[in-house]
């Protein structure tokens, strides 16, 4: 809860009426080359369209067939590395991930295998989440990759949220988007650009995130 920070006559918090819950959103991530990275934004730009609702960025480090670290305690650019307690703090997920032969990447998968104490727990339970992806070829698994991401979500109890056909770019798309969740169809090399119909539907799926987790979080404090 977040305080305006006034004070009355007598030095005692005088905000009462201007007291409200911060929304925060998690936009967890990985991207090898940047294509998944820039879908993150534009989400974290969707929820952050809606008032009081703010997107925290993170991603996960590479894995290595080596038994030594291979990657540094902090990233060396992007996004903070995510911590479990990320996951307590949030209202709400967005996770994702390029496709790795149709599912999640390896870096991805081997996070959410360390989230046994958050699952115990319940601390993802309730909350809403949506998923997100990139891929190389058009028909490069984009739909299978976001189903394999839903799995763990679903196993945490968490409310999952797709792209409603309301929204009319997910009929007009000649590149990527879905209705389980936005995608961005990257080329063999990763130049293609993020379409216009992408960004849409990638800050579209934020905005209904934040949206979803700000109708929860305040049905709780009813």
């Amino acid at each position: 809860m977040s305080k305006c920070g006034a004070t009355g006559h007598n030095g005692d918090l005088a905000c009462g009426f201007f007291d409200f819950v911060m929304t925060t959103i998690l936009v967890l991530y990985y991207s090898r080359h940047g294509a998944t990275a820039k879908l993150a934004q534009l989400i974290a730009h969707g929820v952050e369209s809606v008032p009081g609702c703010d997107a925290r960025l993170r991603t996960v480090p590479a894995v290595s067939t080596t038994i030594e670290a291979s990657e540094a305690a902090i990233p060396v650019s992007g996004a903070p590395y995510v911590e479990l307690q990320d996951l307590v703090d949030c209202a709400g997920l967005a996770l994702g991930s390029p496709t790795r032969f149709g599912n999640m990447a390896a870096a991805m998968k081997y996070f959410w295998d360390g989230t046994s104490s958050t699952w115990l727990n319940g601390q993802l339970a309730g909350k809403p989440g949506c998923v997100f992806t990139s891929t190389g070829s058009l028909h490069g698994g984009q739909e299978s990759t976001l189903l394999s991401m839903m799995l763990p979500l679903l196993h945490h109890g968490m409310l999952l949220l797709g792209i409603p056909y309301s929204e009319a770019a997910l009929m007009n798309t000649n590149s990527g988007g879905t209705p389980y969740g936005a995608s961005h169809w990257a080329g063999v090399d990763g130049s293609k650009p993020i379409t216009a119909d992408e960004k849409q539907l990638a800050i579209a799926l934020g905005r209904r995130l934040a949206l979803t987790a700000q109708r929860l979080q305040g049905g709780a404090h009813d």
